[in-house]
């Protein structure tokens, strides 16, 4: 195909699949974090423990990373397509499931709540490497760059509307009928998906032992700069610079806003985030890529150091809009390098071992922050942290000379 259809931001959206799976993308998004939601607060409203609601988090964690590498070798082995099928089936089933029971939590209590919270982060497990692999089988590699851009975007924008969607529909049909809900959007995906036809299973090594094609995925990836580089670059960034966990005491303890501020200081970020996304559909990243993924952390790093120093509210807000911007740069870039610097027979093991990272940045971030805050305090633990992030910046870009120069432009063409 020539270069020059892709010139338009909407060419990628000519592609019947594509759009089948971008619907499918939003529905499953939208479900899972109004399900997140719904779950988090039926359990709290159980328990009046804040501790559950950790232990939610890991229930669902510790399958979904323990089984990554694995799931990842299995994207790269079986039809990606069937394992999507399966794993939305799950979902749709899962969801099923917490609505016949919201009713009896009460009387029966909470296990079985998380219980089903496990089951998901199972299926994950599985659909986290093989949803990105299934994506990017499905135009042509000159347009993957507009394509991750568009699939960054609607998953930016299903995430914001998703917990504000389980919150109303917790808050006017409850528990059950939140569930219920998310369980029909959940059925959309999968009948989007089903639309799809099956892109065959990926050239792999027969009879190549499960251990051997893990370590070769991890070799893949540690062997090259520009993977590893950006990776890390996401994983110290947000375990040293990211303040997410502690925007409750900025809210009640420094700016002194409540819940209402709480409730701005939380959505700014993604509002930045997604106002960029849109941006890169019209202009995605290509030429100097490496330098702008390196550039656009250190301006978050800025970000979180500018947010940690201010004690108004206007500013504070300003500071994490502008972070949500530079994390949403980084996110178009560090995807759009998985699709473009990886072969099609390795990309479910990239993606597992890029899982990985994200979901150990965002689990031990959370837990950094909380160590930082009650040693050095809150606001000396956020502008220091963005002081870290800075010089993760320049270290890296001192090692990693490939990941500088990186231009995705070329490798899209090529």
């Amino acid at each position: 195909m020539s270069s020059a259809p892709a010139a338009s931001p909407t060419h990628v959206l000519g592609y019947p699949e594509f759009r089948a799976m971008l619907l499918a993308a939003v529905t499953s998004t939208l479900a899972g974090r109004a399900v997140a939601l719904t779950v988090a607060y039926q359990l709290y409203e159980l328990t009046k423990d804040p501790l559950t609601l950790g232990v939610l988090g890991l229930v669902e964690a510790i399958p979904a990373l323990s089984l990554a590498l694995l799931g990842g070798v299995v994207a790269d082995r079986v039809d990606r397509r069937r394992i999507l099928l399966f794993t939305f089936t799950a979902e749709v089933v899962c969801a099923g499931l917490f609505a016949l029971y919201a009713p009896h939590a009460v009387q029966s209590g909470i296990w079985p709540l998380l219980g089903l919270i496990f089951a998901l982060g199972v299926a994950r497990g599985f659909s986290d490497p093989a949803l990105p692999a299934f994506q990017a089988q499905l135009v042509p590699r000159e347009l993957l760059l507009r394509a991750s851009a568009w699939r960054s975007s609607v998953w930016q924008a299903a995430a914001i509307i998703g917990p504000a969607l389980g919150g109303v529909l917790y808050a006017s049909v409850g528990p059950q009928g939140a569930y219920g809900v998310a369980c029909a959007l959940f059925a959309v995906s999968l009948a989007c998906l089903a639309r799809v036809r099956s892109k065959g299973r990926p050239a792999f090594t027969p009879g190549e032992p499960l251990g051997q094609s893990i370590k070769a995925g991890l070799a893949f990836v540690l062997q090259r700069q520009v993977l590893v580089g950006s990776m890390a670059l996401d994983l110290f960034s947000v375990l040293f610079g990211g303040a997410i966990a502690l925007l409750p005491v900025f809210a009640s303890d420094i700016l002194k806003v409540g819940p209402t501020g709480l409730g701005v200081l939380v959505a700014a970020p993604s509002v930045g985030a997604l106002a960029v996304m849109l941006l890169a559909t019209h202009r995605p990243p290509g030429r100097g890529a490496g330098r702008t993924l390196l550039l656009a952390v250190a301006g978050f790093g800025l970000s979180m150091i500018v947010f940690g120093l201010s004690q108004n509210l206007v500013l504070s807000v300003a500071a994490l809009v502008a972070a949500g911007v530079f994390d949403g740069i980084s996110m178009v870039i560090r995807s759009a390098t998985l699709q473009l610097k990886t072969p099609d027979h390795m990309r479910g093991r990239v993606n597992a071992v890029s899982g990985m990272f994200i979901g150990a940045s965002n689990e031990l971030g959370a837990f950094e922050s909380g160590v930082a805050a009650r040693l050095l305090g809150t606001a000396r633990s956020v502008w220091l942290g963005g002081i870290v992030t800075l010089i993760v910046v320049a270290v890296t870009a001192a090692l990693a000379p490939e990941l500088r120069a990186m231009n995705l432009e070329d490798e899209a063409e090529d």
